[in-house]
Parts: C-alpha cells; sequence; structure tokens
C-alpha cells in the first residue's frame, strides 16, 4: 500500500510539472496582436494590445506580459498653397507695376484697369507726374503683404500677372486712381471693377487731383478732360467695329456678336478707334479678338 501510494505522489507532482510547462509555451507562443499606427481609420488610442494567459494552478506564478509600444503619426496638415496666401512686395517698379515672391517665386504683378504715365520706359521720356505715381505706389505697398486678385485674364503677352492688389482692406488700384495718380484703362475681359473706377476717375477729375490739375496742359494725350469719356456708339452706323488697345499695348478689334463686344468701350484719345472693315481694322494693325470666333 506504502509503495502505491509512493508512485501515486510521483505521478501527481510530475503531472503538475507537465501542466505548468505546457502553461508557459502557451503563454509564450501566443499572438499579440500589436496596436497598428495610425491612419485615415484607426487612431492611437482606441488600439488594445492582447493576450492569452491560462493559470493552470493556484500556486503558479502568471507570467507578465508587456504591452507593444505604439507610435502615434499625427494627421497630415493641409499644404501651405491650400491656404490663403499673401505676397511679399520685393520691388516697386511705376506706378502700376510691382514684382512680388509669392511661395518663393518671384513675379511681375501688372495692375489691372488703370495706367499711370511713364517713367521706365527707355523709349518715351518720363511722363508728367510719372514720378509722383511711383512715389505713391511705393508708398503704398513697399515692405507690405498683398493679397493678389485676378479677373479673367491670367498674364499679358509681356508675362506679366494681372492682378487687382490688395494691403489689408486697401484697394489699391483705386486709391491710384482717387488720388489723380493714375486714369481709367479699360481693356476687356477683364472689366470686373470698371465702374468703380471710373465713377473714381469723374471725382477725381472734378478737383483736379493729381495729373488731373497739373498735366493737362503739359500732356496732351490728357486733354481734353471729355477725351477720357467712353464712346458708347460709333459716329457711323456702318462703323460698328471696335478697335481696343489692351493694357499691354496690344491692338484687338471686337465685331458685334463678340463676347466682349458690349462691355468693350472705345476712347479714341488714347489711340483707340471704330472701324467700318474688318480689312480697314486688319490694315491699321488691330487683330480679331480670340473670343469672336
Amino acid at each position: 500500500m506504502k509503495i502505491a501510494l509512493h508512485w501515486l505522489q510521483l505521478l501527481k507532482e510530475q503531472a503538475v510539472t507537465l501542466l505548468l510547462v505546457v502553461g508557459a509555451i502557451i503563454i509564450v507562443a501566443s499572438p499579440i496582436q500589436e496596436a497598428p499606427l495610425e491612419n485615415s481609420n484607426t487612431t492611437a488610442s482606441s488600439a488594445t494590445p492582447t493576450a492569452s494567459v491560462i493559470i493552470v494552478s493556484s500556486s503558479a506564478r502568471p507570467l507578465a506580459t508587456t504591452s507593444p509600444a505604439v507610435r502615434y503619426v499625427p494627421k497630415s496638415q493641409p499644404a501651405p498653397t491650400q491656404r490663403t496666401a499673401l505676397c511679399d512686395v520685393a520691388k516697386v517698379v511705376d506706378g502700376d507695376t510691382i514684382d512680388v515672391v509669392c511661395n518663393g517665386i518671384t513675379e511681375r504683378v501688372r495692375y489691372i484697369g488703370i495706367d499711370t504715365t511713364e517713367t521706365v520706359d527707355p523709349r518715351k521720356e518720363v511722363q508728367c507726374f510719372g514720378k509722383e505715381a511711383s512715389k505713391q505706389n511705393s508708398a503704398l505697398v513697399t515692405g507690405k503683404k498683398v493679397r493678389l486678385e485676378k479677373d479673367i485674364t491670367d498674364y499679358d503677352r509681356y508675362g506679366r500677372a494681372l492682378r487687382y492688389v490688395y494691403v489689408d482692406d486697401v484697394f489699391i488700384n483705386l486709391e491710384l486712381v482717387r488720388g489723380g495718380y493714375a486714369r481709367v484703362y479699360t481693356y476687356p475681359p477683364d472689366v470686373k471693377h470698371d465702374s468703380t473706377f471710373l465713377e473714381a476717375q469723374k471725382e477725381a477729375m472734378s478737383v483736379r487731383a493729381g495729373l488731373w490739375g497739373l498735366c493737362l496742359e503739359s500732356t496732351p494725350s490728357l486733354a481734353p478732360t471729355a477725351q477720357f469719356v467712353p464712346q458708347e456708339s460709333p459716329k457711323s452706323a456702318t462703323c460698328t467695329i471696335k478697335g481696343n488697345i489692351s493694357a499691354a499695348d496690344e491692338k484687338i478689334y471686337h465685331l458685334i456678336g463678340c463676347d466682349s463686344y458690349s462691355k468693350t468701350q472705345i476712347d479714341e484719345s488714347v489711340g483707340e478707334h471704330w472701324f467700318c472693315t474688318e480689312q480697314e481694322a486688319v490694315t491699321a494693325g488691330w487683330r480679331k479678338a480670340l473670343n469672336c470666333d
């Protein structure tokens, strides 16, 4: 009997030892699910590591498990180009042209809808009130960040960006017209603020502000004042072709039925014309508007 009890005790101890070994193997071999890195559908805080633990005996110590480290990947931020960007003024070229730096790229900008007298064109003498216009433009934008607004046309034939320019809430194009530093220069299809410019010009002319008080006699192209009133109708019922000159000095004619015909205004004081035939316009150096086709 004692021998039998002895063997039973040995078998029991071996069985417990075997169970402990098997339990340890199971714990080690059980897969541990790592928390996935954050992507568009999963966040680091929702990841929970799991492990299988089997306790085979009240006397057996459970094996300690350590949660794997979870790396947090921040969500991507919008690229700078997706945000509203301001440009730095790098240089004031003249009264209606500046160089700006936008996103590290330097670009020349020509103000839309206005024109100041020449100061930098090597083919021409410095014109009346040109230096004053350049100084005023410099006072308005030098050292400032400007916001650029596009109309229809992106660039002129000289590669200049055509833009309306703002410093905070100040509309620079309009300020130059209002102060008599620039005159209205309408070139369809970029006519978004044309009526506003024309109204400001009338006010400047009425009080003889800037060039309107100093340059009428010395600059023939500015006199008389009536020359700046655009002609809405041709002199002849048969001469209905509008010969317009763009802000880039490009001569373009518009026929009745062209998209920009009704918006185009003719100012003969700057060399624009009414033509009776297309051949007459072509011979004079004008080309047909692209939106006429």
